[in-house]
């Protein structure tokens, strides 16, 4: 199962990206920080937060040996710090120059991948200060990127969907349209899959993107015959677009999380759901596995990281994941409810509720005393647990009577608009949102992440009145 132990609540803004190293864990935000945690009981180290962007920071990283972490920023800069007092070590870039969004660093030297989101793509030198190689995406931003165990390839992801394999000198080795409507992030698992085929060097990598999609690919190497990415399955789950997603540090698991507040752990091997964590209430937009150890971190728009400690045990592999919400929960099946204990952290319970052929009908029919005397559940804090989770599932079943429309959703929060309008990238969106969007100096659409020619929001009133008739047939 996987347990929340910590819940961190320093940034005042969206936390945008989370990484550790094997002592420390690295949070960065739009609030322009990064904060940098202790692993023994995450407190966080003196010198934390480090301020040195101008603007809102989109991704960290921790140097393969955790002394240098590298931080990336809408100004245009990527920042060098030393782990060990905080120090600012160098400012790489050129002011006001293209936003960056994506950094990594090499596994096997001295090297920084930074990605622009003018499709720009530089290695730097962490020792000289630099420029190694540098090359462009062949269309839309540099949105994602990452290293192959051995260092000798990464791959980049497009906000034009392609995944592009290159070469350690820079030079592009393939290039697949991979996600419709554009890649959000990559990563490739450290362990080479064994059973490659025909003698061709192996590596498993996931994507996911905006098409609500998380993808397992191959990446395959031959001598002379360069390199080929192979598609081999989709993971579902998510119901909205996929944001991040990683492999665990043996490769066994992979982790994502979506615009749906949903982070979905897999086994990879299988692609069954382990579990589906949902503490989160906004996009959750960031998920890193610890190295050598089980440790899970999870950020989101609601401006907190959750720590998990995954203790996943077989008896609920493959069934973790919760009965489909068109399903009411009246109609659950017993292994349906099982399902549900499981997701909700109830599992040492699955056997009981199974002895005592509990459907969802006698779920939501339990009670205190039912619980007593016919469960024999004698601890009361168990008790209210229990009922407080069937209560939610009341709630819950209650308010999705019928599945809102995508398009009555607003784009940025995932929220049934009250209020939409009308933006100049033609999509439409909850005009509180998107006045609180461009008011921080954000002139980029949310949707294709492309200069706004205009900040005129005009009310898409056949779009609320729309809206308006929806609600008042769910109410008869």
């Amino acid at each position: 199962m996987a347990t929340l132990i910590r819940s961190l609540s320093d940034h005042s803004n969206d936390v945008n990206c989370c990484a550790f190293s094997s002592t420390c864990l690295a949070t960065c935000s739009s609030d322009k920080t990064v904060r940098v945690y202790s692993l023994r009981d995450f407190s966080e180290l003196p010198y934390s937060p480090l301020r040195g962007h101008a603007y809102a920071v989109h991704c960290c990283s921790f140097s393969p040996s955790g002394r240098l972490l590298a931080s990336v920023s809408t100004d245009g800069r990527a920042a060098l710090w030393d782990t060990r007092d905080g120090r600012c070590l160098a400012l790489l870039g050129r002011p006001r120059g293209c936003a960056l969004r994506v950094c990594r660093f090499c596994p096997r030297g001295a090297r920084l991948l930074v990605g622009a989101a003018d499709g720009a793509l530089v290695l730097w030198d962490t020792r000289s200060l630099s420029a190694y190689r540098s090359g462009n995406v062949k269309d839309g931003s540099l949105v994602a990127c990452a290293f192959s165990p051995n260092g000798n390839f990464f791959v980049t992801g497009s906000s034009s969907g392609d995944l592009t394999i290159w070469d350690d000198k820079v030079r592009c080795l393939y290039n697949e349209k991979a996600h419709d409507l554009g890649v959000t992030c990559c990563d490739i698992s450290s362990h080479p899959v064994s059973d490659s085929e025909n003698g061709f060097r192996c590596f498993q990598m996931a994507s996911c993107g905006q098409d609500n999609q998380v993808k397992l690919w191959l990446i395959l190497f031959a001598n002379f015959l360069g390199a080929e990415l192979k598609y081999k399955c989709t993971l579902n789950g998510h119901s909205a677009p996929v944001l991040t997603c990683a492999f665990s540090h043996d490769g066994q698991m992979l982790v994502s999380g979506s615009v749906d507040k949903c982070v979905i752990i897999y086994e990879t091997s299988t692609g069954n759901t382990l579990h589906t964590l949902s503490q989160h209430t906004r996009y959750v937009t960031t998920c890193a596995f610890a190295p050598h150890s089980h440790l899970l971190a999870t950020g989101s728009m609601d401006r907190t990281v959750h720590v998990w400690q995954l203790d996943l045990k077989p008896s609920c592999a493959g069934s973790a994941e919760e009965p489909k919400s068109r399903v009411a929960a009246e109609d659950w099946s017993e292994d349906d409810v099982s399902a549900w204990l499981c997701a909700q952290d109830l599992a040492d319970f699955v056997g009981l509720f199974k002895m005592n052929n509990i459907d969802g009908k006698e779920l939501l029919n339990l009670t205190k005393e039912s619980l007593a005397n016919e469960l024999k559940i004698e601890s009361l804090g168990l008790r209210n647990k229990i009922l407080q989770k069937i209560e939610d599932l009341r709630t819950t079943m209650s308010s999705v009577s019928a599945p809102v429309p995508d398009e009555f959703l607003c784009p940025i929060t995932r929220e049934l608009m009250k209020d939409p309008v009308i933006a100049a990238d033609g999509y439409s969106y909850e005009r509180e949102a998107m006045e609180r969007w461009v008011s921080s100096k954000r002139r980029s659409s949310p949707m294709t992440n492309l200069p706004l020619p205009s900040l005129l929001l005009t009310p898409n009133r056949t779009l609320k009145m729309a809206i308006t008739r929806w609600l008042e047939m769910q109410q008869k």
